[in-house]
């Protein structure tokens, strides 16, 4: 009775598009949904997004499910988890990818899922590290274990969005590195993060897990700016 009140106080809307959302609608509507331009990625070994940590980092697979780009549908959806609090986005997103990720070979075996990490002050600031609730779900859907502990970002940073990517690789460099109280062992590490840029970041933190002899290392993300 008081969910329903509520309702009808407060009605549910899209986190995309503002408008109500219909019966059996969740947080984005089918609309909004049927908007987001996927990459399909899970298909192919060589995309775009591999090409970005080719020379980098050695990977088993990339992947990233849908395309970012200004003003789209992708972009307002991870701005509302990234800085609204919606963070259920990223457990809709896992849903919806992992129905394709449970396909792709490479990721039948996953040990870990690790999702980059946030700097304790921005934690802070922010309440919450936006990637999490995605990884947890890929964790789940995907029978691996979740560990948001292992990886620890040393510096804390304002954002480097405005910066070209000679500029952020130099101003990444040793941004990552392990936690020395983690448990680390060897195994398949799925390395989860929101947008894929220039690849720095993931470059980053692939290198600090590299660290653990027997590691193997793939990256899926929720987006991939274009």
């Amino acid at each position: 009775m008081i969910r329903d009140l509520l309702n009808v106080l407060y009605p549910p809307v899209c986190c995309g598009c503002r408008n109500l959302l219909l019966t059996g609608e969740k947080s984005i509507c089918t609309k909004c949904r049927h908007e987001l331009a996927l990459t399909n990625y899970h298909l192919y070994s060589q995309t775009e997004a591999a090409s970005k940590f080719s020379g980098r980092l050695e990977l088993a697979f990339v992947s990233c499910f849908v395309y970012f780009s200004k003003s789209s549908i992708a972009q307002k959806l991870i701005h509302e988890l990234k800085y609204k609090g919606q963070q259920q986005i990223g457990e809709l997103f896992a849903y919806w990818y992992a129905t394709d990720l449970k396909q792709v070979p490479a990721l039948q075996k996953i040990d870990y899922v690790v999702p980059v990490p946030l700097h304790k002050r921005r934690l802070r600031e922010r309440g919450y590290n936006q990637v999490a609730r995605f990884a947890e779900t890929l964790a789940q859907t995907l029978g691996a274990t979740y560990n948001d502990q292992l990886l620890i970002r040393n510096r804390y940073r304002k954002t480097l969005t405005t910066k070209n990517k000679s500029e952020r690789l130099g101003q990444d460099s040793g941004i990552f590195g392990l936690n020395a109280e983690a448990d680390k062992k060897s195994g398949h590490y799925l390395l989860v993060d929101d947008v894929l840029t220039t690849g720095s970041t993931l470059t980053q933190c692939g290198q600090a897990l590299r660290e653990i002899p027997g590691v193997q290392i793939s990256i899926v993300t929720m987006a991939m700016s274009i």
